[in-house]
């Protein structure tokens, strides 16, 4: 236990809640002690050689004389391989059923007695004792996976695994879901358990709320993701590979997973970056897009106090001219912090606030927590109870936890039914007048000063009718939980798109909304960590994140928070929050000078809007994060690899933090091409290091060369930010307009744009072929602007 532990438990002890955790922590030991008996002594096995193989659609099964080996190449070219009769199915990652077999890819005899598949866009090849390769068409090895081992208890139970890879010597690891140190995940030992860190967190603590079994590997080679589905606890330790090591020969850069049970199964998908999100999200989901107004400036505090306060605090952006889409209220505003209910004391008619501030252009935005208080006479409690909606013991007991309201019980998300009753009570937070809502607290957890904040490992859950225990279910938790609001959401009004956002999750979390960082330390460590997250993620398939803007506890210097607030302008989720005994994150509370920038970070984001849209609907549409590193159009750029401290945001508009205090100037790494500094102008040539200025008032936004950026006009209407193309060069952009309903399929507006006699023309590409845009331009780069035949749109 280290210091900051120490302080922790410290604090925990410190109050009655603490002590009656501390009773919870002793009763989840017992009730574990009798529910999951030793493992005894292991046998360990491995595939053994070769045996024989069955062809099918796609692939076959290779059989080895201890296991057997599934292999099927999907005609997109994913690939899925599974071992002792594993199949993709079922699964809480996968949307709907696994992809079509590729008719044309057959399992055929390949050298040294293996075995091989080759398809148009991968090959896999398969050792004579069960080794894996998965190699480009042109045979260059991208991914090889050694024979597995397994040690499987002599007194039966789930089998332990363990799953050596090894990729090339210039690869770099991303992905594993939120990591704080990353984006990309250096030499270390990488925990697969969603867990609440005890408070703020910083780039060196992990595990934290969303962990994933999915490694992005980015190499000379080519781009590729590989994801063992397989929920329970897990270990991934990463060592990156060296170029010319010993004697001048590579070593390759490898990956150990350690999984305490459960299949091993594991798909890989190739390509470009972008093939690859593409793929992956048809695989495993389309991220869902926010309404409109959920990308705008949000504001949420834990401590607003009441209705007076929350007015005050709306009326202070209003009255200084500060936009603001949304405004959360967080556990306080319960009654005795139960779930699904409302202080009538703080709030004596929360409908006609929420009607109020609706009528201001600001939307009431509510925490929900999956922990209900065990106490009768409680409606939930009741209710829950009479379904048997909560997750119970070996023995048939309700399984008890330690938060908020205090002894609490816990809906098992993983029954179909019980999601559709617990879906059912967001008719209450409808009623109250939210638009929207954010699951906290759901990894699941229960407070206790020692050990996992969690549930039992023993406590039973449905698992879909399966049957299963914690340990299976812990990582799942959140993604249900989410199922269950999403679901509620869209049949209580399925004429809205709904808003959610949840701070555990798991794979496929994007189906039914996005999340955030949770409780990041303030600090400038904080601030780095809050962009590692969101660029992370965005590449695990969860594109809308962002961070508590300030940082969730203590007191933030003024040069902190607007640097901290220039960021969040730039992310896809922007909304300040703090802890309750944190200082304010309003920005007049910052003086003067923090105000005035801080409305021109709000004023740009608005003036974004419609490219923020766009950016939703299109990772809709394609998978593609809003916020992607440096690296996504040009891969094979090592510097661009190993850049975290900048990020791109669509394929318009490169986006420099100051990362920083005291910085005025920073140094910027840029992709190949031109670009043009949004404010100066100047034009700048990659790929290559620039230094640009970074005075307080803002943070060094370029825009690519050629770039069409749809914004907001000022008669509110969306118009095209044109910036012009370099000579003999070409540039386009898409628009795509908010949906008007769920379900709606939106139409992407094409638009090229080209330099003729050192003048801008702008067209829009449609069936009929180049027509004029349609739309209002303003031409940026310093050249003017006509439509394709000569006269102004």
């Amino acid at each position: 236990m280290d210091g900051r532990d120490l302080v922790r438990v410290v604090r925990v002890f410190g109050t009655v809640r603490g002590l009656r955790a501390a009773r919870s922590a002793w009763r989840r030991r017992r009730t574990d002690a009798w529910g999951l008996p030793p493992r005894g002594a292991e046998r360990a096995r491995v595939p053994g050689p070769v045996s024989g193989a069955e062809p099918s659609p796609g692939g076959g099964i290779v059989r080895f004389a201890r296991s057997e080996l599934r292999v099927r190449v999907a005609a997109s070219g994913v690939v899925f391989w599974g071992w002792d009769g594993a199949e993709p199915e079922p699964s809480y990652a996968l949307d709907g059923t696994p992809p079509r077999p590729d008719p044309r890819a057959e399992l055929e005899p390949d050298k040294d007695g293996g075995w091989r598949i080759v398809s148009q866009r991968v090959t896999v090849a398969v050792s004579r004792h069960g080794g894996i390769e998965i190699r480009t068409p042109g045979g260059v090895v991208l991914r090889r996976e050694l024979p597995p081992r397994w040690w499987e208890p002599s007194g039966g139970g789930p089998a332990r695994w363990l799953q050596r890879s090894e990729v090339s010597a210039d690869a770099r690891f991303f992905g594993l879901g939120g990591r704080a140190s990353g984006p990309r995940l250096r030499d270390g030992t990488y925990r697969l358990w969603n867990t609440d860190p005890r408070g703020s967190f910083g780039p060196d603590d992990d595990p934290l709320y969303i962990t994933m079994p999915v490694q992005l590997v980015v190499a000379d080679a080519g781009t590729h993701l590989a994801f063992l589905d397989n929920s329970w606890e897990g270990l991934v330790t990463l060592r990156e590979g060296e170029e010319g090591a010993g004697s001048g020969h590579d070593r390759p850069g490898t990956s150990e997973v350690r999984m305490g049970g459960g299949p091993l199964r594991c798909w890989v998908v190739v390509g470009t970056p972008a093939r690859v999100l593409r793929r992956w999200t048809g695989l495993t989901g389309a991220p869902v897009p926010p309404p409109s107004w959920a990308l705008g400036p949000q504001h949420a505090r834990w401590g607003l106090g009441g209705e007076r306060e929350v007015r005050r605090v709306v009326a202070g952006y209003r009255d200084r001219g500060l936009p603001l889409s949304a405004l959360h209220l967080d556990i306080d505003h319960y009654d005795g912090h139960r779930v699904f209910t409302v202080d009538a004391e703080r709030f004596p008619d929360l409908p006609r606030l929420a009607k109020d501030l609706r009528a201001d252009g600001v939307r009431l935005v509510s925490i929900v927590d999956p922990a209900v208080k065990a106490e009768p006479g409680n409606e939930v409690y009741d209710a829950g109870a009479a379904a048997g909606a909560f997750v119970r013991d070996g023995r048939g007991r309700e399984v008890r936890g330690e938060v908020w309201p205090g002894e609490c019980v816990y809906p098992d998300f993983t029954d179909p039914e019980v999601r559709a009753w617990w879906g059912g009570l967001y008719e209450e937070r409808l009623a109250q007048g939210f638009s929207g809502v954010w699951h906290d607290m759901n990894e699941p957890v229960s407070f206790t000063p020692f050990g996992d904040m969690t549930l039992p490992r023993s406590a039973r859950h449905c698992l879909e009718g399966r049957g299963g225990d914690h340990r299976e279910a812990h990582n799942v938790y959140g993604l249900a939980m989410a199922r269950a609001g999403h679901e509620a959401l869209r049949r209580l009004r399925p004429q809205e798109l709904p808003f959610l956002f949840s701070r555990s999750g798991w794979v496929g979390m994007q189906r039914y909304g996005g999340t955030w960082s949770g409780d990041v330390a303030t600090g400038w460590p904080g601030l780095r960590a809050s962009l590692s997250l969101v660029l992370g993620l965005g590449l695990c398939g969860v594109p809308y994140s962002g961070p508590d803007v300030g940082g969730f506890d203590g007191s933030p210097s003024p040069e902190l928070f607007l640097r901290w607030f220039q960021l969040g302008s730039f992310l896809p989720l922007f909304r300040t929050h703090a802890a309750i005994g944190a200082g304010r994150r309003e920005p007049w509370e910052f003086g003067p000078q923090v105000l005035g920038h801080a409305r021109a970070a709000l004023l740009e984001r608005e003036r974004l809007r419609p490219y923020f849209v766009t950016l939703a609907q299109l990772a809709r549409l394609t998978g593609a994060p809003y916020v992607r590193p440096l690296w996504w159009g040009t891969p094979t750029d090592r510097a661009l690899r190993d850049c975290e401290d900048a990020f791109l945001l669509g394929d318009a508009l490169l986006v420099a933090p100051v990362l920083e205090p005291g910085a005025d100037r920073r140094a910027v790494r840029l992709p190949r091409g031109r670009w043009y500094d949004t404010v100066s102008g100047e034009a700048y040539e990659g790929p290559g290091q620039v230094l640009l200025d970074a005075p307080l008032s803002r943070i060094p936004v370029l825009a690519r060369a050629g770039a069409v950026v749809p914004v907001r006009g000022g008669d509110g209407g969306t118009e095209l930010e044109v910036w012009a193309p370099a000579a003999g060069r070409t540039g386009s952009g898409l628009v795509v307009e908010d949906r008007a309903a769920p379900g709606v399929r939106p139409a992407v507006e094409r638009y090229t744009s080209r330099l003729v006699d050192g003048a801008v023309v702008v067209e829009r590409v449609s069936d009929a072929g180049a027509v004029r845009p349609g739309r209002p331009l303003r031409v940026r780069g310093g050249v003017g602007a006509r439509s394709p035949r000569g006269s102004q749109p």
